[in-house]
């Protein structure tokens, strides 16, 4: 794999991937939009989306997205579409998220309900392991490299059989409304799916950290320890946003000095809405 340090294009040798039919089914279908929108921002590397856009997915899953092979997780569609849309295009955000997930729906049902295509237990499954809006343990990915967090942060720290589950949101799920600057507590109860012990692990929030339009939190939170096997409640303090709008945060779990588990997973956030 070539990594693009600069954040440039990255020069490929051999064959250029195929690209998708969009008369090749819903799935196919889907795939070439998200490659036209790529296009449409000027074509960026993966690695670019990653560490200039602020794509929250792994390169290898941005990549299958639009291979039109299987379907992404709403989650990784949701990764690979508001750094283009958004960042680079300036597309309106909530209209954008409401026109990509319809469009993300429809391949869905049309595609004979594949569960959203990748294999991946679920809204937070494995995703989970990576990031959670507050208060998350959870872990999972097998990786055989180390690449640099997003961002120029501490190098990732891949242990194989890493891995998480939720169990259960057991307050505040995704689209939950809460009034402006409102205190609550956001909780998850999470399995340790994996073969490896939580000992000393945090969730590290990702920027944005502060401003009228972001919900605040702690820049780091502990997670509970857990053996494999054992189930765990994490529960985080959130003060919502200023000002009306859609709140979303992003975690990674690390470990004390910043270094991130999870180096191939997209991360997993919690999401309100805030109303005046």
């Amino acid at each position: 794999m070539t990594i693009d340090h600069a954040g440039g294009p990255v020069r490929k040798r051999g064959r250029r991937a195929r690209r998708p039919d969009p008369d090749g089914g819903p799935v196919a279908e889907f795939a070439h939009a998200l490659l036209v929108l790529k296009e449409a921002a000027g074509d960026p590397s993966y690695d670019r989306m990653r560490a200039e856009f602020g794509a929250m997915a792994s390169k290898s899953a941005l990549a299958a997205a639009a291979r039109g092979l299987q379907l992404p997780s709403w989650e990784t569609t949701w990764e690979f579409v508001r750094p283009l849309a958004v960042t680079v295009l300036g597309r309106d955000e909530e209209e954008t998220r409401r026109e990509w997930r319809a469009r993300w729906g429809a391949a869905r049902r049309d595609g004979d309900g594949d569960g959203g295509g990748e294999t991946r237990p679920g809204r937070h499954g494995w995703l989970l392991v990576a990031v959670v809006v507050v208060v998350v343990a959870a872990g999972v990915v097998v990786a055989v490299n180390v690449p640099r967090a997003r961002g120029g942060g501490e190098p990732s720290l891949p242990i194989e059989g890493d891995a998480s589950s939720l169990v259960a949101d057991v307050t505040y799920p995704d689209g939950s409304k809460v009034a402006v600057n409102q205190r609550f507590v956001k909780t998850w109860r999470l399995r340790n799916a994996g073969t490896v012990a939580w000992h000393g692990r945090f969730l590290q929030r990702l920027p944005p950290l502060d401003g009228l339009d972001v919900c605040h939190t702690d820049p780091r939170v502990p997670l509970p320890d857990a053996e494999p096997g054992a189930e765990v409640a994490v529960s985080v303090p959130v003060q919502a946003r200023g000002t009306p709008g859609p709140c979303q945060v992003f975690w990674k779990m690390v470990d004390s000095g910043g270094r991130f588990y999870l180096p191939q997973s997209s991360g997993i956030y919690f999401q309100v809405d805030v109303t005046g």
